[in-house]
């Protein structure tokens, strides 16, 4: 279905060296007038991406999120001058000449990264070098799982990828390749940038390897080409579309290409050329033009050009409305894929999931509820899409109905990301953004580590991915410190725009899941237990979890103290208010699955749940930012270091995490009060 756009070189009115030249320009001009910037990239790689950007990528930016756009992702972020130029070029109405102007500016849509959500035309943001190419194997797997439910018609589209050197040094381009190659997403195309510069200066300095022959290793289509040569850009592109295989095209380039006394060098890379060397950069290229002026004959060929994808576009939406009549006229199973919203079958799913719940009281580690929650959802939600990091039977992510992804049946739904947390984290961004599909992936939150860079970018952006980590405490037991996370709660909490769940029994982990399904615009971590949990909520006439905290067992009598707890140490809260009734102490329990919706509460609320009476935290994990919630006056029990290898239980006791530890704390705070 799919066909390359006419191509350029056989336009004779525009020469390539112009459209090309109206890149390099623009990017050298923006980054001097903002003294900030990286011109080498834009300028090396102008003609590589004006060869893709007129011969072959489809797009209309009349429409920038059109379903069936080809995708382009400039891993190599820090040369974003290349993208807004392009976007300037081809047509999008945001991107005017103003913006350019005022690159790396304050509320300008130029920022000095390309920032997803914030610039119409990126696809994702980067800069973090490997993150784009590794959030590109998500989107290129994203387009062949929607393609094996829907078919050409709906889905036909390639994901293509400017990635550097520095992309491919960063360890997550290993991870990244390995699954991409195993898969085999054949409409994955990487233009290498292989010019063998870094910051520092050649690459030799620090890196020997034959990436050609890495990407090759790992199942890869491979070709190396002249990064200058127009035809041979496009041959090889040409030929890369054709592949059964994910391609690398490795580019020779030249940084800073015309730049007479900085090309070639690592001077060309981080800094403004500076007046003298744009003046005798224009000379070298023929560009006599004033700083921000392209030729009209220029831009008008390139406006031209970026608008021949409205046909595409337009042929795509009649397809697609056939595909509702053939439906009766209801939506069709592609857009119920596409809406961001949950169906009523989900809903009502999740309703009786709850009340069977609480109805049942099971005993059950967090980490199994999760898994019956799964198991129901996964039937409600087709787009729910699945996976773990290696860990499929420990991290119970894997529903009954659901199929094994495979290279030879990508229409299942569930991926097995292998151990590669990081890749995982980084490929479910990619599907959350190239949209149809709900991801989720599991491994130990002990790694969370691993996935931490692609979280934060996932917050940064607003998108809805589920990160389901298991053995969230030193409740994991014989496995020892290595294993048993204590400070990856506070961390993961201090990253603005993450929901951190650690529910404390069935109850609260199906609101939880409730929750990050709800979440369209931030991801969500489900901190689930190992061990077996008592159920402690019985009431579910509200979801209590989307209120961050609330009040799970209020005293007769006005408080003595209020107790706060998360995940597994609820119920040793409320053994410890038990004892402290027996002395006449009037504890109430707070259950806080979630600080950040917490956070979220007005203050009158937070103010009623927290109470006025002395507080004591209790979480098996270091303190972090307790002291909020707490208070100058609270007491927070729990872990202090790195845990141990031995039982559970034997575990709590030693490290004084128990409920005598916590009515202890109890009694003194209040003696001090008084």
């Amino acid at each position: 279905m799919t066909t390359a756009l006419a191509s350029v070189a056989s336009r004779p009115d525009v020469a390539h060296d112009e459209m090309a030249n109206a890149i390099r320009f623009l990017a050298i001009d923006a980054v001097e007038q903002a003294k900030s910037g990286h011109p080498g990239m834009p300028m090396g790689m102008a003609d590589v991406a004006t060869v893709l950007f007129t011969d072959f990528l489809k797009f209309d930016p009349a429409d920038p999120a059109w379903p069936d756009r080809d995708r382009f992702v400039l891993s190599a972020g820090h040369g974003s001058m290349l993208l807004y130029a392009l976007l300037y070029l081809t047509g999008y109405e945001s991107m005017t000449l103003d913006q350019l102007k005022a690159f790396r500016q304050w509320g300008s849509q130029t920022p000095g990264h390309p920032e997803y959500g914030h610039t119409p035309g990126v696809e994702t943001t980067t800069g973090p070098l490997g993150q784009g190419i590794a959030t590109a194997v998500g989107m290129a797997l994203a387009e062949r799982l929607m393609n094996a439910r829907f078919g050409d018609d709906l889905v036909d589209h390639y994901t293509y990828v400017i990635a550097g050197d520095g992309c491919l040094m960063e360890g997550l381009s290993h991870e990244a390749i390995s699954l991409a190659g195993h898969l085999r997403l054949n409409r994955l195309i990487v233009l290498f940038d292989d010019n063998r510069i870094s910051i520092d200066g050649a690459t030799s300095l620090s890196c020997s390897d034959d990436q050609a022959a890495r990407f090759a290793a790992s199942g890869w289509n491979v070709c190396r080409i002249d990064g200058h040569d127009p035809q041979a850009i496009s041959a090889a592109i040409r030929q890369a579309r054709s592949s059964d295989r994910p391609s690398l095209i490795a580019c020779r380039t030249v940084i800073g290409f015309g730049a007479p006394n900085r090309q070639g060098s690592e001077k060309a890379h981080g800094a403004p050329l500076g007046a003298d060397e744009v003046a005798k950069t224009r000379s070298a290229l023929r560009w006599p033009y004033p700083a921000f002026e392209i030729p009209d004959v220029v831009l008008a060929e390139w406006r031209e050009l970026g608008g021949r994808g409205r046909d595409a576009r337009r042929a795509w939406i009649e397809r697609s409305r056939a595909a509702c009549k053939a439906d009766k006229g209801e939506r069709s199973p592609f857009h119920d894929a596409l809406n961001r919203r949950l169906p009523c079958a989900y809903t009502k799913a999740m309703a009786t999931l709850v009340e069977r719940f609480a109805t049942e009281r099971p005993k059950l580690a967090t980490r199994q509820a999760s898994q019956q929650v799964i198991d129901v959802i996964a039937e409600a939600l087709p787009n729910l899409q699945g996976g773990s990091a290696d860990l499929t039977h420990s991290n119970l992510t894997l529903a009954k109905s659901q199929v094994s992804v495979r290279p030879e049946t990508l229409d299942g739904s569930y991926i097995h990301y292998g151990i590669r947390e990081h890749g995982m984290a980084a490929a479910m961004n990619g599907i959350a953004l190239h949209g149809g599909f709900i991801p989720y992936g599991g491994t130990f939150l002990s790694f969370a580590d691993y996935s931490r860079p692609a979280i934060r970018l996932a917050a940064l952006m607003g998108i809805r991915v589920i990160h389901v980590m298991t053995h969230d405490s030193i409740g994991l037991g014989e496995d020892g410190p290595t294993h048993q996370p204590v400070e990856h709660l506070a961390a993961l909490r201090a990253i603005p725009n993450v929901l951190v769940f650690r529910p404390a029994d069935a109850v609260e982990t199906a609101e939880a899941w409730d929750c990050a399904l709800k979440a369209e615009t931030a991801p969500s971590i489900l901190c689930l237990s190992r061990q077996a949990l008592p159920t402690v909520r019985t009431d579910i006439k509200d979801n209590q979890v989307a209120l961050g905290a609330y009040v799970l067992v209020e005293p007769a009598f006005a408080r003595d103290v209020t107790l706060i707890a998360t995940g597994s140490e609820v119920a040793i809260a409320l053994e410890a208010a038990k004892q402290l009734a027996e002395d006449g102490v009037q504890a109430a329990v707070v259950s806080a699955p979630c600080f950040d919706l917490f956070r979220q509460q007005p203050r009158d609320y937070r103010t009623k749940v927290l109470g006025s009476a002395p507080r004591v935290g209790v979480e098996a994990a270091v303190e972090g930012d307790w002291a909020r919630w707490l208070g100058d006056d609270g007491a927070f029990v729990g872990m202090t270091g790195f845990g141990a290898s031995a039982p559970a239980d034997v575990l709590y006791r030693e490290f004084g995490i128990t409920p005598a530890a916590v009515a202890a704390s109890a009694k003194q705070l209040i003696q001090r009060a008084n």
